[in-house]
């Protein structure tokens, strides 16, 4: 079964990919989608197995093992051998459930979103592969594997942001996702190395029991452990888009939209989060480090969401709003919250693959406008794919009742404002802070959308505003069932990721409680409880208040100009990283081209040596006129010549 739900995806990859025009579009479509399906099903039938397990053992067993499924021996070199082998725990059982339930369903919204594109068979086997090596990456049982799962994922989303290869904005943007992801993973790569060298294996098992030796061992100087945590998580900066590495995720909409729904909601962008929990025992030895991974996680929760504010291309705004939620999950696995990042990784995967879908259905009713600024006033058009979209960002804002009811953001990021308050450190207090001001901004971002989108009146073109309609019952079905987890998956999964039943739920698949930060949160001041939503609400409100009762948007641009500048032009960073390393790169490998091989090389080397004989060829061939006078006159000089030479010098 688990191996199953890891490779079915591949098995439907492979027979697109390689079936070429031998199978219809339609057929690519309904093998790729069934595939998912039925790994789906299997997913959730282990979730459920793995859960009663974990639950009928109780807390009292502590850790319990995880099950472990061999494929095969991958290499062996010396003393050193690595086997290809699947483990399945809590972690990769919730991750099974969210790669698999996304995926299927992106899958069936494609058939209606991709309707009349050529390349079906292409995108479809994309998708499917991606979901392959993010399966590959939750399973595997060492760090080889997940790298091996990483790159692939690194991999199929150059493929999928570039779809478009035909744009050179699509070239551009999957080049810089993957140029970016390179800068994380090779700090990921100097992590393995370094947790190889210090511990002498990549196996999770040995790491884990190992990791007490290696509080006395130290590694150019610096204590071994944080330096092992600081390179993961370089990488995890990178696969996550954090403050830095964050660059190529707004860009990466350059694909179609079933793509941003499947990065940022439960593949790519997740394996940060995931690594990060899958290594938290070695975390939870790291105080510095774990202190690192808050203070960046906080800066790209609050930097994220005030960049999304000013944003105008609907699908930006939400791939903002990801970064910024991202941010929320990796304080809360820096102060110790391993369960509620993985919670509001869970939760997020539904309601923001809900608004990416929706975003596709507002595109796709429009034509393929993407300018809110040319939207409004077509929730009467399309008010099928506005309602779902108002229950996405409900969920994002996290609006609830407490106590009642609540949209599943309402558990999942309340439970890590809650921890970063508990913590009681400057790291978890900085989080706490910086995500209350951020819970205010992702709620005015994910109204204001809603209000320049759905309401008011019109600013487009009137033809595609007198053609708007409804999406096909194949776009909509897959908006209904990520409704249902963005209404339904916090309240449900609560007790679960962060309530009393966590310790038996995760079986000791991450570190918990060390400093019983969960216990913490659970009794902190009411008003800490109370303060997201509040928060929230005052974001809806003032939203409102800008662009529902009176198009106030452009005189705060005026009054606040500077900020509005910095925000719209996302802090500058990409014209940074334009001046200290583009434009450099590009200038140092002109030269080379033009002088090191063109003129150095080239010059002096083959195309040189080349040229004197052509050039030598062409001289001696001027010689061959074909004249017969030409040839008896040299014939004359050559008399001539000799006979001098006999006369003056052999006489003499």
């Amino acid at each position: 079964m688990y191996f199953a739900i890891v490779f079915l995806p591949l098995f439907g990859a492979l027979i697109t990919g390689l079936g070429g025009k031998r199978l219809s579009m339609r057929a690519a479509q309904v093998i790729t989608s069934s595939f998912l399906v039925a790994a789906a099903i299997l997913a959730t039938y282990a979730f459920i197995g793995v859960v009663q397990h974990n639950m009928a053992a109780g807390e009292g067993h502590g850790a319990i093992e995880p099950i472990k499924v061999q494929l095969l021996t991958w290499f062996s070199s010396g003393d050193f051998k690595l086997d290809w082998a699947l483990r399945i725990d809590t972690l990769s059982a919730v991750m099974f459930i969210v790669v698999t339930y996304v995926s299927s369903v992106v899958h069936i919204y494609s058939i209606g979103y991709m309707e009349g594109d050529q390349g079906v068979r292409r995108f479809h086997t994309y998708l499917s592969l991606f979901t392959f090596a993010m399966l590959m990456l939750v399973s595997s049982d060492n760090l080889v594997q997940l790298f091996f799962g990483w790159e692939g994922v690194g991999v199929c989303s150059y493929l999928l942001i570039g779809y478009y290869y035909h744009k050179d904005s699509a070239n551009q943007a999957a080049m810089k996702a993957f140029i970016v992801n390179r800068v994380g993973d090779f700090g990921f790569a100097l992590g393995i190395f370094a947790t190889f060298l210090l511990v002498g294996s990549v196996d999770f098992d040995v790491i884990f029991h190992g990791a007490e030796g290696l509080k006395e061992q130290s590694l150019m100087g610096f204590d071994a452990v944080t330096v092992i945590c600081l390179l993961l998580f370089i990488g995890a900066m990178g696969k996550s888009a954090q403050l830095g590495l964050h660059t190529w995720l707004p860009d990466a909409m350059e694909g179609p939209t079933p793509v941003s729904a499947l990065i940022h909601a439960a593949t790519m962008v997740t394996a940060g989060v995931f690594l990060v929990c899958r290594m938290s025992p070695l975390f939870e030895m790291s105080p510095f480090a774990s202190d690192v991974v808050t203070y960046v996680g906080a800066a790209t929760a609050l930097f994220a969401a005030t960049v999304g504010m000013t944003q105008f291309d609907i699908k930006r705004v939400i791939a903002y709003s990801t970064c910024s939620q991202l941010g929320y999950m990796f304080f809360a696995a820096g102060v110790g919250a391993y369960g509620g990042a993985m919670f509001h990784l869970m939760t997020h995967a539904f309601f923001k693959a809900l608004l990416f879908l929706g975003a596709g259905s507002v595109i796709h009713a429009l034509h393929h406008e993407q300018d809110m600024r040319k939207m409004g006033g077509i929730w009467r058009k399309i008010p099928i794919t506005y309602t779902y979209m108002v229950i996405g960002s409900l969920a994002l804002a996290g609006v609830g009742i407490p106590g009642v009811f609540g949209f599943a953001g309402f558990y999942s990021k309340d439970a890590i404002l809650e921890s970063a308050y508990a913590a009681h450190s400057l790291a978890g207090n900085t989080a706490f802070w910086f995500g209350i001001i951020a819970a205010f901004m992702t709620a005015f971002y994910s109204w204001r959308l809603l209000l320049l989108t759905f309401h008011g009146t019109y600013r487009g073109d009137k033809h595609t505003f007198d053609h708007a309609h409804e999406s096909p019952a194949v776009m909509i079905v897959p908006l209904a069932l990520l409704a249902l987890g963005a209404i339904f998956a916090g309240l449900y999964a609560y007790e679960w990721f962060f309530g009393h039943d966590r310790f038996a739920f995760f079986a000791g698949a991450i570190a918990q409680d060390h400093h019983d930060i969960v216990d913490k949160a659970h009794h902190v001041p009411e008003w800490v409880k109370l303060a997201p939503l509040v928060v929230g609400l005052a974001g809806i409100a003032t939203a409102y208040l800008v662009y529902g009762f009176g198009n106030l948007g452009p005189m705060l641009s005026k009054m606040f100009m500077p900020l509005d500048v910095l925000f719209r032009n996302k802090w500058f960073f990409d014209e940074i990283y334009d001046a200290i390393f583009v434009r450099p790169a590009l200038a140092i490998g002109r030269f080379f081209w033009q002088v090191g091989d063109i003129k150095i090389i080239d010059g002096l080397g083959p195309n040189g040596i080349a040229g004197r004989i052509a050039a030598g060829a062409r001289q001696i061939a001027r010689l061959q006129t074909g004249y017969i006078y030409h040839y008896a006159f040299a014939m004359l000089i050559g008399v001539v010549v000799f006979a001098t030479y006999y006369l003056l010098v052999v006489g003499l």
